[in-house]
């Protein structure tokens, strides 16, 4: 039960419980001040009650109608008259805003709480007050039942304190009351001066634990995952696809742990919000259907690797998963040729129908399996909206049975669901031009501007660069430079070098792919006596194989205009041996003197590596 007082221009109402002529209302937009009471049948206000100096934060009837309590954030608790549309009395009960109020059965008594994390009882007739109890957290909610009274704070636990409903002079007369002022400077003054009451009772007699509410929140860069952080510190890992924690960190650094992921780009698909202490997902139409990923990043077993999933419509599936179930058994196994999820299959699993992209390679995209959402059984969350007959419409997800009226579900859901229908979504192509790197001998493979998917992996161009250089030429053929080669060195029946080294792949252009046409030194070799000036060997940064276009767009590029991208044959290569690993660095002008004592420089972090033998492309060392 945790949740958020409200503030600002929120309208509260209350009714008289007998005749139920008057609405009374708080917090009007024009004066927050103001209890304002109106006559639901004629529309028309029928008087001010004016005596707050700060905003009501709280409201109360009597059983009859003729009285009213107001409880404001100037700390004072005011009990009117509306017969004769006059404050009675006032009462300085506690020290700051007044948030919540409840009263006996007769109105001759009422509870209060607020800001100050303070419960009162007081005696409206009396003006004897007592000091119940105080919580660790404001005070949003009272209500009272029999021998005890639940409070709800800020805190997402509910706690039950002793009081007597019927007869709350017993509570009084336990000791430890005081006279409440009628000017709120009174009680403030009073608390100044040391003669704060001591509470009634120290500890609840029941309590309801709640979650630690979730207080912080990130949204990733994948766009799958969410860290959040709650009130115990502990921050966690969400999965927005499957609606489940899939890390819990612990008590760590929120920021620190939030740089730790990886950038990459994919188009914002949904929105969150924690303002109820809980993790709030938002899909809305057209957006949310703008993310796509292989099926191979998902991890989903037995599909191709130009198989793509949407994002929001396995996460629509998930959470309608009970429903699709039902309606498959109450149909049969009819399939739709529209593309309609077939019935009659496995209950355990659902079925993920994918959309043609044009110029994708998968052709077979309505078999991905991917298990549903699981929901707890005890308290299965509940669908509210507005029905097809414009009232209110509630059901626990669990308790759907297949037959609901289809007007009730949003229009483009079912389309998603049912018939695997997607609105028309913004262009999901990135435009890019491939050429040559500056000052290279290689052929131009295209002329023209390239057109494919934004979540393409580097990968892919660099196959595409070598199908076209290799274009009519065997692969073994070519040496790493992308020549013909003579002669090739001597290796064994499983293709590893006659040195005992790692295996040796076949020979064929080693290609990197660039943006901007610029390379940053990532790794240095130079001689531990630092006499040269120049260094040996040099690794640009190239782009890595598994980022996609539009990472390489957002995060390097970094334009308006289309991305050009260039290609390279990395040249012959020196390989350091060390510890039984091979680190590949590409060979400078400058030659690299056998069994030296050198240093790797790696991003900025330095490393040993001792005695080191080095080799060549060729084999030589």
């Amino acid at each position: 039960m945790h949740r958020i007082a409200s503030a600002g221009n929120a309208s509260n109402t209350a009714r008289t419980s007998k005749e139920k002529r008057l609405t009374y209302v708080l917090n009007d937009a024009d004066d927050k001040k103001v209890v304002r009471v109106w006559d639901p049948r004629t529309g028309s206000k029928t008087m001010k009650l004016r005596g707050h100096t700060d905003n009501i934060r709280a409201l109360l009837l009597d059983s009859s109608g003729r009285y009213c309590l107001s409880g404001s954030s100037d700390s004072m608790i005011r009990l009117w008259d509306l017969g004769q549309q006059r404050c009675m009395h006032s009462y300085a009960v506690h020290t700051d805003s007044v948030w919540a109020l409840a009263s006996t059965p007769t109105f001759s008594h009422v509870y209060s709480g607020g800001r100050d994390l303070s419960l009162y009882l007081t005696d409206l007739a009396t003006r004897e007050s007592v000091l119940l109890c105080n919580e660790d957290h404001p005070i949003l909610q009272l209500a009272l039942h029999d021998d005890g009274i639940w409070v709800a704070t800020t805190d997402s636990s509910v706690h039950r304190w002793p009081a007597e409903a019927h007869n709350p002079v017993k509570v009084l007369q336990r000791g430890g009351s005081f006279l409440a002022g009628n000017l709120s400077f009174s009680r403030a003054r009073a608390s100044l001066e040391g003669s704060k009451p001591v509470p009634a009772y120290r500890e609840p007699s029941c309590s309801i634990p709640g979650t630690s509410a979730i207080v912080q929140h990130e949204i990733l860069k994948n766009r799958r995952h969410v860290l959040t952080k709650d009130t115990g510190g502990a921050v966690k890992l969400w999965e927005i696809t499957r609606g489940v924690v899939i890390e819990n960190f612990g008590t760590i650094s929120f920021e620190k742990k939030k740089e730790e992921f990886e950038m990459v780009s994919v188009p914002a698909w949904f929105t969150v919000d924690t303002r109820l202490g809980s993790l709030s997902v938002h899909l809305d139409t057209p957006q949310c259907f703008s993310a796509e990923m292989y099926s191979t990043d998902l991890s989903i077993a037995g599909k191709t690797e130009d198989d793509k999933v949407n994002l929001a419509r396995e996460t629509l599936k998930g959470l309608l998963a009970h429903w699709l179930t039902k309606r498959r058994q109450l149909f049969g196994s009819q399939t739709s040729t529209n593309g309609e999820i077939p019935s009659g299959k496995d209950t355990s699993t659902r079925t993920l129908s994918l959309s043609k992209v044009d110029g994708d390679a998968s052709s077979d995209n309505d078999a991905t399996v991917y298990p549903p959402f699981e929901f707890s059984a005890v308290a299965p969350p509940s669908i509210v909206t507005e029905g097809s007959q414009g009232g209110p419409w509630r059901k626990k997800i669990t308790d759907l049975v297949g037959t609901e009226d289809e007007r009730d579900f949003p229009c483009w859901v079912l389309d998603c669901v049912l018939s695997n229908r997607l609105p028309p979504r913004e262009n999901t192509k990135c435009s890019f031009y491939l050429h040559p790197c500056e000052g290279s001998t290689l052929q131009i493979l295209t002329q023209g501007k390239l057109s494919a998917p934004r979540i393409l992996r580097i990968h892919k161009v660099v196959n595409y660069v070598i199908e076209k250089m290799l274009l009519d030429k065997p692969m073994d053929s070519l040496n790493a430079d992308g020549n013909f080669a003579k002669g090739m060195p001597p290796v064994v029946g499983d293709g590893s070098s006659p040195f005992g080294l790692k295996p040796w792949p076949k020979l064929k252009p080693s290609i990197e792919i660039m943006c901007n046409n610029k390379a940053s030194l990532s790794a240095i070799v130079f001689p531990l006596d630092m006499k040269s000036d120049n260094s040996s060997v040099v690794i640009p940064q190239v782009l890595t194989p598994d980022m996609n276009l539009a990472t390489v767009q957002a995060y390097i590029w970094k334009k308006p205009e289309d991305l050009i991208l260039n290609y390279r044959v990395v040249q012959s290569r020196v390989d350091v041996v060390f510890g039984g690993e091979v680190i590949h660095l590409v060979k400078s002008t400058k030659n690299v003197t056998h069994n030296r004592p050198a240093e790797v420089l790696f991003v900025g972090k330095m490393q040993f590596l001792g005695e080191l033998a080095l080799r060549d492309s060729s084999g030589s060392y």
